[in-house]
């Protein structure tokens, strides 16, 4: 029987999610908001987004299902196969663009090459990924440590120097609610990965959500700030002007590392809903291996379209998920697929995709989630009605 981990073990991987190149860079695409506008566009995201990550760490953890394996609860046996696929192509993505953007910051810093600082990250990513989630605590409790004590130095540099300059270009609101609900949304297909590995689930489900959202508030604002006060959202740059160095470049590569290692052992756990005999850590592994081969021969330059994406796929996904898990109380991994919720889950993807094009005040996430749940719940009572329902109740384990 594999260990399980405790509360603070999920803290310090939530935490290490959350100190990330990403979540700075995406701080910094709300700079043409402004200070108090770009604030509150990154705290109400936030709180949306790691709402919904609580309660999706919460299925799959009192199911004792990985991510992936919970989906089955919503879309069957070979429909969560669909998501699985979905799941590790953004995180073979992800593991790109992060080990693209610390290769760009690493460079800028000390030029060894680019190239080079994209292998040298790749590979310690591979080390964390042969280590292990479950002996990774102390060393992941001194990392994180450090990291935060640099990354509150970048901050208080950063701050204590310049002045609020205006920053050009177009983006609303709304627009930059769903750049920022993208953040935590993207983790929604990883946290049972973790909670359901918890002693604790719903507690840990909770630590995570919380110190993920806190972080990654943090590390968004750092971005706002930098673009505001030093015109600039080049990252290198930025550290190199608060006078860090050397301790500049460990924030890059470990905050990198610490990130990247989630997004690359979700995929090898999703690869394991796909094909049950393939090792985790080996796909895990491959999916490093790509991720690093695509920063040497891809452009990746820009990753906001990538965040509406993601929030195009989960946002749909997740809102079925809670209807079935936490209104319906049904259970449909007796069924191979469930075509019903596919079919819904098509129509949000689409309604979301619509709702980018108008530049709604409520954004494309919430709209999709509300309308989604409705369609859910009315399609099921409408099933009930005609058939005297034949789906099993929800049970845990």
């Amino acid at each position: 029987m594999q260990r399980q981990t405790t509360l603070m073990e999920n803290g310090l991987i939530w935490c290490g999610a959350g100190i990330s190149i990403a979540e700075i860079l995406t701080g910094t695409y709300l700079a043409p908001l402004g200070l108090w506008r770009g604030l509150m566009v990154i705290l109400l995201g936030h709180l949306l987004g790691c709402l919904l990550l609580f309660l999706s760490g919460v299925i799959g953890g009192q199911q004792r299902l990985s991510a992936m394996n919970a989906v089955q609860l919503s879309f069957g046996r070979q429909g969560s196969k669909f998501f699985a696929g979905l799941n590790v192509l953004q995180l073979v993505g992800w593991t790109g663009i992060m080990i693209y953007d610390g290769a760009v910051a690493a460079n800028g810093i000390w030029q060894f090459g680019q190239q080079l600082w994209a292998v040298v990250i790749g590979a310690l990513i591979v080390v964390w990924l042969l280590v292990g989630i479950r002996h990774l605590r102390w060393f992941n409790l001194v990392t994180i440590g450090v990291l935060l004590i640099l990354t509150a130095i970048l901050c208080g540099v950063i701050f204590n120097h310049h002045q609020v300059m205006p920053v050009s270009g177009r983006l609303t609101s709304a627009q930059g609610m769903e750049l920022v609900i993208a953040m935590p949304l993207s983790w929604l297909p990883l946290i049972s990965d973790y909670t359901s590995a918890a002693q604790r689930p719903v507690a840990a489900s909770a630590v995570g959500s919380l110190v993920y959202g806190v972080t990654s508030c943090w590390m968004a604002f750092i971005g706002l700030g930098a673009a505001l006060l030093t015109h600039d959202i080049n990252i290198a740059t930025i550290i190199l002007r608060a006078g860090l160095g050397s301790a500049g470049l460990i924030i890059v590569i470990f905050s990198t590392v610490t990130t990247t290692f989630m997004d690359a052992y979700s995929a090898g756990v999703s690869t394991q809903t796909i094909i049950p005999h393939w090792s985790g850590t080996s796909a895990a592994i491959i999916a490093t291996v790509i991720g690093t081969v695509g920063v040497l021969t891809l452009p990746m330059d820009n990753f906001s379209d990538f965040l509406y994406l993601i929030g195009s796929v989960f946002a749909p996904m997740i809102a079925i998920q809670l209807t079935d898990y936490f209104i319906l109380h049904v259970d449909r991994r007796q069924q191979d697929c469930s075509w019903g919720n596919l079919v819904i889950w098509l129509i949000g993807f689409i309604l979301y995709r619509w709702l980018m094009t108008l530049n709604w005040v409520l954004g494309s996430t919430v709209p999709t989630i509300i309308i989604v749940i409705l369609m859910t719940w009315l399609v099921q009572v409408f099933v009930s009605h005609h058939s005297g329902g034949d789906h099993s109740p929800m049970r845990t384990r």
